[in-house]
């Protein structure tokens, strides 16, 4: 079992000058995060700026570095969801898994180049601890048009 290493990811955030998002309002009838013993299960959320989705799709309006922008997006969302549901982002021990999926043409090969933004900023926030298993997939459609939609589990 792994030890608990305080982080301190909540000064980190600060001192990377990153502020999270509000949260939006659930699109239906589900709880955005869930604690069952030392795990904490995210519901997937979709890639939005303020009040707006980032939508489109990677290959045909939107380029690559688009999408991976919007995955860094994603998971500053999961991050808020996280600091309301935990009250510091300090009780997370680790970053366990993420599920990424970004709306793209199809045969698009490079759904890992994208998803790369929300694993990017989650070990630049908790180092090795923000290192986890990932799927990164292209799907043809996500709610509202979005360019990506990211779902996670944390260990506290």
């Amino acid at each position: 079992m792994l030890e608990y290493v305080s982080m301190e990811a909540e000064k980190k955030l600060m001192n990377l000058g990153i502020n999270l998002p509000d949260l939006p309002a659930p699109g239906g009838n589900y709880l955005s995060a869930r604690t069952v013993g030392s795990m904490v299960y995210l519901a997937g959320v979709i890639s939005i700026d303020g009040d707006s989705v980032i939508a489109g799709t990677v290959g045909l309006d939107r380029t690559i570095e688009e999408g991976h922008a919007a995955a860094r997006a994603c998971a500053l969302t999961q991050l808020a969801v996280l600091r309301q549901h935990l009250g510091s982002l300090d009780a997370i021990r680790s970053v366990v898994s993420v599920n990424g999926y970004v709306n793209s043409v199809a045969g698009f090969p490079d759904s890992p180049k994208v998803i790369n933004g929300a694993s990017d900023l989650l070990v630049a926030i908790f180092g090795d601890e923000g290192r986890h298993v990932r799927a990164a997939i292209g799907v043809n459609g996500l709610p509202r048009h979005a360019l990506v939609e990211l779902q996670m589990s944390v260990a506290i």
